[in-house]
């Protein structure tokens, strides 16, 4: 295990490895050199060290096992880093046990998330793995005593996933934390061109920006994503084109505030949002992430339009979190409950059959009973169909986790009444009956059916027949749940291919430029760049290194150093031709 950092370290070229000399003890020890003639054929000599030493291992031929916690913003970094990875050479596996790494790509909203986080560190280190850290926990924390040691990767620097990879392969300690920036102005994060591993080849996740400007008073998740820095709508327009061009037919727009995006660059959500229509095909979908109130209340006329359009899901996620308004200015929500309901009003009345998903936090500190009970109320009015719940944990380090908490035993009997509110009614039961128009893209948990989503979002369970998936079908819905309806696909409707390419097949990497597959199948991109300079380590004049196809712009030329291997070859030239002389 690689010697616990004492700082956070700044770049990939300032490790220092505890097993490194010191100059002044590198001189002392020239002074004691002697050359030593070794005995022919003598097993006495071989060493039978448990590991191999770090400058005898080959990165890029390691298995690489990836765990994602969280949102779909966290999901959609999970699959850049894996899909870097791969096109280095790594092999990503489901299989944790056969790994030699595992990268840990965490969430910090909810104790429990950290909880899993925390363990699957433990476990890591009780099977021998190496460990690389990344999202949104060791970002708000990183010197929380169990990522003591351990590799991190930032949530804005998970384009050098490789580099980080591959020094802790070799057995060091690496922490990127810092934040892209253009001129000293913040960026929404690594390019949106990196090459990526689709979790499901159909549904391509955009980030369209990163943190919010929010300052709720239990977030974690603002201390790890900063302030809101958006990406300019021409990049978001083209990573559209391009997973249409790879077989997505549908596309799933997120961040921690979608409707808060372009206020940093001089734009706004709806600008987005028509430039984005314009360049979905024919069977093809979008959907869009969650958006806080405050946010959307001005672009109310233009939403609705926009939602009403054949190729945007009518659905939308605005998180109310309390029905009172006392709990919301204690949380700094910056909306009183009259705002939520007018945008839900609203929307319900220009968009007919629109999904509004919300979230509801129980047990906040200081909430009252009839604080809850106007939550109780709000829920029973408008009867949500996808309802998220979730009892209040204090997370370190924000103002919530310091005020007076609501006993234990009172959030969680909260949280139970609400949930039995929310069962005691069936959205879908009056959908019995239709035909639907629904687009098929996933399978079902259980393997039973295959999953499609009809115009407002709501989830269509359809027979598993291969000739459906990634396909726009009609269906009749014959069955409801709580959570789902199941449709019969129609005889004589026509069946819409909805991508304009084949889609790419499972774990297969998307977004290599022509260059980078020339340079593999010829090997590699390799040229000689004077090696940087490591403190402690020996230096080479001139050392191999792999400039990256993604990594050519923006900051400068990134090496991957094979400076230790090629050391080693001189170095048994060296002694070679000292032996011959004595």
């Amino acid at each position: 295990m690689p010697a616990a950092c004492e700082s956070v370290l700044e770049d990939i070229e300032d490790i220092v490895s505890a097993e490194d000399l010191k100059p002044h003890d590198r001189q002392f020890v020239r002074k004691n050199v002697f050359p030593k003639v070794r005995k022919r054929n003598s097993q006495k000599n071989v060493q039978t060290d448990d590991e191999p030493p770090s400058d005898s291992i080959i990165p890029g031929v390691q298995k690489i096992w990836i765990r994602t916690w969280g949102c779909s913003h966290n999901n959609s970094d999970g699959e850049y880093m894996a899909g870097q990875l791969a096109a280095y050479g790594y092999k990503i596996t489901d299989d944790s046990a056969e790994a030699d790494l595992w990268l840990l790509n965490s969430c910090t909203v909810k104790n429990p998330a950290e909880d899993h986080f925390r363990n699957s560190i433990k476990k890591a280190q009780e099977g021998k793995k190496k460990v690389v850290l990344a999202g949104c926990v060791p970002q708000a924390q990183p010197r929380q005593e169990y990522l003591k040691g351990l590799s991190i990767i930032g949530v804005q620097q998970i384009d050098r996933v490789v580099e980080v990879v591959e020094e802790t392969i070799k057995g060091h300690s690496v922490r990127l934390l810092g934040q892209k920036k253009d001129n000293g102005k913040r960026l929404g994060g690594a390019r949106l061109d990196l090459p990526k591993i689709r979790k499901n080849p159909l549904i391509e996740i955009i980030s369209i920006n990163t943190g919010c400007l929010n300052a709720c008073t239990y977030c974690k998740t603002k201390h790890a994503r900063g302030d809101l820095a958006s990406y300019p709508i021409e990049e978001l327009v083209d990573r559209a084109k391009q997973s249409f061009q790879e077989g997505v037919c549908e596309i799933w727009l997120t961040s921690e505030d979608t409707g808060a995006y372009g206020r940093d660059i001089g734009t706004d959500l709806p600008t987005l949002l028509w430039k984005l229509v314009e360049v979905i095909p024919e069977g093809a979908m979008l959907r869009l992430g969650m958006t806080n109130p405050p946010y959307i209340l001005e672009h109310l006329e233009e939403m609705a339009k926009i939602l009403n359009h054949p190729r945007v899901y009518a659905f939308l996620h605005i998180p109310v979190q309390s029905a009172s308004d006392s709990v919301l200015m204690d949380m700094k929500r910056e909306y009183c409950v009259a705002d939520f309901k007018q945008v839900v009003d609203f929307l319900k009345e220009k968009v007919p059959g629109i999904t509004i998903a919300t979230d509801i936090i129980c047990g906040f500190p200081g909430e009252t009973d009839e604080d809850f009970q106007e939550t109780m109320k709000l829920v029973e009015l408008y009867r949500f169909p996808s309802l998220f719940i979730n009892q209040f944990y204090p997370r370190p380090g924000t103002p919530a986790a310091k005020m007076p908490q609501v006993p234990a035993a009172v959030k969680k009997q909260r949280t139970k009444d609400l949930s039995q509110l929310f069962h005691s009614y069936n959205p879908y039961d009056h959908k019995v009956g239709e035909r639907q128009r629904v687009l098929v893209t996933e399978e079902s948990f259980d393997s039973n059916y295959y999953v499609a989503h009809n115009p407002f979002y709501e989830q269509v369970l359809v027979p598993k027949d291969p000739l459906l998936m990634g396909k726009m079908v009609e269906v009749n819905i014959y069955e409801a749940g709580k959570h789902f309806m199941k449709g019969q696909p129609v005889s004589d409707a026509r069946v819409h291919t909805a991508s304009i390419s084949r889609p790419l097949p499972k774990g297969e990497v998307s977004g290599l430029t022509e260059e980078f597959r020339r340079s593999a199948q010829s090997g590699t991109n390799w040229k000689a760049q004077p090696s940087a300079e490591i403190p402690g380590k020996t230096q080479l004049s001139f050392c191999m290194a792999l400039q990256l196809p993604w990594q050519q712009g923006g900051g400068g030329l990134k090496i991957l150093s094979v400076s230790l291997a090629l050391l080693a070859v001189l170095v048994m030239f060296y002694y070679g031709g000292m032996k011959t002389v004595l």
